[in-house]
């Protein structure tokens, strides 16, 4: 898998810490980051079929 390196201001890294970990939504911060990703594209591609940039999958 390739590695991506970011910077990111520190108030966002804590938020998202806050929900890494044994007592968290996600086992890590890398796990956290990939779903945000997944999310947002999913978010998008949701926008573009709106309207009508993209074929809507069936």
């Amino acid at each position: 898998m390739p590695k991506v390196s970011l910077d990111i201001p520190n108030q966002l890294l804590e938020d998202m810490r806050i929900h890494v970990g044994d007592n968290g939504k996600f086992v890590s911060l890398a796990d956290a980051i990939r779903t945000a990703c997944r999310k947002m594209l999913d978010q998008l591609d949701e926008i573009d079929a709106r309207h009508g940039r993209i074929e809507v999958k069936r």
